[in-house]
């Protein structure tokens, strides 16, 4: 059986997809030896602070504002079980399984670093959870991204003391009766783990993770439907030309360049030089340039990501010196999570860009007078009695407009909290939460753009039979949209055949949806 050992040190982008994305086929994960080690050596550490009698924030005080409140070594664990539910308050649509089991990985990963005090028991009734299939319902909104994703968090801590709901398959059912089924014990929560449960970026992390590797295959479906209107608009790839890009050498313009070369080499769709028509609109021209300056945005999101999954993000840590029996609890703010909110930000507007420049591809597919006459308006040879595509542009329209609304940053929005004590926040998980609209939206943009190229591409050969033969990967493309789609020589229910285009687009680009 697959297994996957977490040291809190070495987890990975395609680590993180494969648990998340693999149930009930996924790795079994489990705790590396050195990480049994490390999280008993900072459980042991919380122990002798308590027998010292020392003051430590959120161990023996109260929780923000409340920090001042000294609590007495009797109250402890009521104070950390007091934390889960107290900040159990999220709202709205529940979190996805595959949403939830990355946030439950990557949650354990951070706490196997070992300078989180948590025990092995808790953390392993974690793993527990997510290994039999075992999903707690997360609220998908009330994290401010500081302190961390507390109110989510709490609702992922519930069912390990046996509160809240979880998950089972499609089932909704009480975190205590799952429990029961799987003869697992729910555990009570020691000095520390309350806190080291709910404090952190494991939420905006999971989202920002799934939603850049998105990303990435949409940037190439965006090449690939950049490349199918140029050869239905009949364009030239003098754009592309490696020696241009070689004059500004972004790196991932230049390698956008010469993707768009591999996949229309040896397109006869597209013309060569032609004294009388020079160049391509901008939308064509410049696609190395705006899909490249998109690609930018996206590996800064997983480079940030990468950073963020083997980082420790709760507040206070423990650190436990072995050799010299020290032990010192250091707060801090590594649960704050502007560089996540601030990348988040940052992929949502190159997303909202990739739709923008694919609405305006689709605007000049179906107008005759921008695609100067090679198309009929539209789409359609019997325009008037027949609308064609026309609206198929609007939808693409509105969900442009859509994505420049939402990509509104959200890290410059901080909002003071805990009386404010916790006076600046990230709102990390908000801007992940748009992000996930927003590359919703491009999807479907991209799809309506292979939808009017394919159609587009029909009328070219119709009207020109000797137009010769397309680039062989667009070629792929437009023939798995043929066989679910037809060409519209009549105006017909469309949005069947904008469903089947959307299915066709992920299963061949693949990757989280």
């Amino acid at each position: 059986m697959n297994e996957l050992f977490l040291d809190g040190e070495s987890l990975t982008f395609e680590q993180v997809l494969a648990v998340a994305e693999g149930a009930p086929g996924a790795p079994i994960v489990l705790l590396s030896e050195e990480a049994l080690e490390k999280v008993t050596r900072s459980a042991t550490a919380v122990e002798r602070l308590l027998e010292r009698g020392e003051v430590a924030y959120g161990i023996t005080t109260g929780f923000g504002a409340f920090k001042d409140k000294i609590i007495s070594r009797d109250q402890v664990e009521v104070l950390q079980e007091n934390i889960v539910k107290s900040h159990a308050v999220g709202v709205g649509e529940p979190l996805d399984e595959v949403q939830t089991r990355a946030v439950m990985l990557i949650r354990a990963n951070t706490l196997a670093r070992g300078f989180s005090g948590i025990r092995l028991e808790t953390l392993q009734l974690l793993l527990d959870l997510l290994n039999s299939g075992i999903h707690p319902v997360i609220p998908s909104q009330g994290s401010l991204g500081a302190s961390g994703d507390l109110a989510p968090l709490a609702h992922m801590a519930l069912p390990l003391i046996g509160e809240g709901e979880v998950f089972v398959g499609n089932e909704r059912v009480p975190s205590k009766k799952a429990l029961e089924r799987s003869r697992l014990e729910p555990v009570k929560l020691a000095a520390k783990e309350g806190l080291a449960l709910t404090n952190g970026t494991s939420v905006m992390t999971a989202l920002g993770l799934l939603q850049t590797a998105r990303a990435k295959w949409l940037a190439d479906a965006a090449d690939v439907a950049g490349c199918l209107s140029l050869e239905a608009l009949n364009g030239t790839t003098a754009a592309f030309d490696e020696r241009i890009h070689e004059l500004r050498p972004h790196p991932r313009q230049v390698e956008c360049a010469a993707n768009l070369r591999r996949i229309l080499e040896g397109s006869e769709f597209t013309r060569g030089h032609d004294p009388a028509n020079i160049q391509d609109a901008y939308t064509l021209r410049c696609i190395p340039q705006v899909h490249g300056a998109c690609r930018d945005a996206i590996a800064y999101a997983e480079w940030v990501v990468n950073i963020e999954l083997n980082a420790v993000t709760d507040n206070p840590l423990i650190f436990a010196d072995e050799d010299t029996d020290e032990i010192e609890v250091i707060s801090g703010g590594n649960f704050h999570g502007e560089p996540l909110a601030i990348a988040m930000d940052y992929l949502a507007i190159a997303l909202s860009e990739l739709g923008n420049i694919s609405e305006r591809r689709i605007m000049r597919l179906t107008d005759e007078d921008s695609n100067a006459h090679i198309l009929p308006a539209f789409l359609t040879e019997n325009g008037g009695l027949n609308s064609g595509f026309m609206i198929v542009q609007y939808t693409a329209a509105a969900l442009a407009t859509e994505n420049k609304v939402l990509s509104h940053p959200a890290s410059v929005d901080t909002i003071p909290s805990s009386a404010n004590v916790e006076d600046h926040v990230s709102m990390g998980v908000t801007s992940a939460l748009k992000l996930c609209r927003i590359s919703t939206n491009l999807e479907r943009i991209l799809s309506l753009e292979m939808l009017s190229a394919a159609q587009a591409i029909d009328l070219r050969r119709h009207r020109d039979p000797d137009v010769g033969k397309m680039a062989q990967e667009t070629e792929t493309v437009y023939k798995k949209i043929r066989e679910k789609v037809p060409f519209i020589e009549n105006d017909e229910v469309m949005y069947p055949h904008i469903e089947n285009v959307i299915e066709i687009l992920g299963d061949h680009f693949g990757g989280p949806r």
